[in-house]
């Protein structure tokens, strides 16, 4: 009896590993990518503009890339929104064009690096109730005042229990475009990709009093995986 091919060997199997090794781009790069290729074709009798071209297409690549992720299914826990190092656990006032009560919460920020992946994910599943924009400065992402003065994005999720979580997108000190693609009344899951930040930035996750925080100052968050807090019961 004839041995039947082995389907994972081969090229077969190679490309089976790029496409899970290698992670998808978010669409939002198809410009920067399709531009730089642009650049080295224009350059194909230049070695020099036609390397620049290939580099630039795949450090944006790189950037822009879009990992999939396997969100927890424990009810009551809040993911961290983007890949990054957790800079700082404290209390603080939410933003204030979100009209909410003025009183201190629990709050976790993730400063994203250039080489940190950039999109940024649902930390937990509910309705959008707010999603606001406020324009801002645009310091480095690490300082503690950047949460405050930069460039900003908010967005208030609440879940079917009443809990309400809130992720802020914060420019940093070469970004220079906040991207949000849901808006007010949309029902969102955990783990789910919502936007991007061009390059280098912040997010701040806002948690409901009584929450209990899991991470400290110093740890690698992975968006949409890494559990931030669970909620009270």
């Amino acid at each position: 009896m004839a041995r039947r091919p082995d389907l994972r060997s081969g090229p077969a199997r190679l490309v089976a590993l790029a496409k899970t090794t290698i992670p998808p781009m978010h669409p939002a790069g198809l410009p920067f990518v399709g531009a730089s290729l642009a650049i080295a074709a224009a350059g194909h009798r230049s070695r020099w503009l036609r390397r620049a071209g290939l580099l630039s297409a795949g450090v944006n690549a790189a950037f822009f890339r879009h990992p999939p992720r396997v969100p927890p299914t424990r009810p009551g826990v809040v993911v961290a929104p983007a890949d990054g190092l957790i800079c700082l656990v404290e209390e603080a006032v939410p933003p204030a064009e979100l009209n909410l009560p003025a009183r201190p919460l629990q709050r976790v920020s993730i400063f994203l690096s250039i080489f940190d992946a950039h999109v940024q994910r649902i930390p937990i599943s509910g309705e959008v109730v707010s999603v606001v924009h406020r324009p801002g400065l645009y310091k480095s992402a690490e300082l503690a005042a950047a949460s405050q003065d930069n460039e900003r994005n908010s967005v208030l999720i609440r879940t079917p229990e009443g809990q309400e979580v809130i992720a802020v997108q914060i420019a940093g000190l070469i970004a220079r475009r906040i991207v949000c693609d849901i808006k007010p009344g949309e029902k969102v899951t955990i783990g789910d990709t919502y936007g991007l930040i061009r390059y280098g930035s912040r997010l701040d996750t806002y948690l409901p009093e009584g929450s209990d925080v899991l991470v400290l100052p110093g740890q690698r968050a992975v968006g949409g995986e890494t559990i931030l807090a669970e909620l009270p019961r």
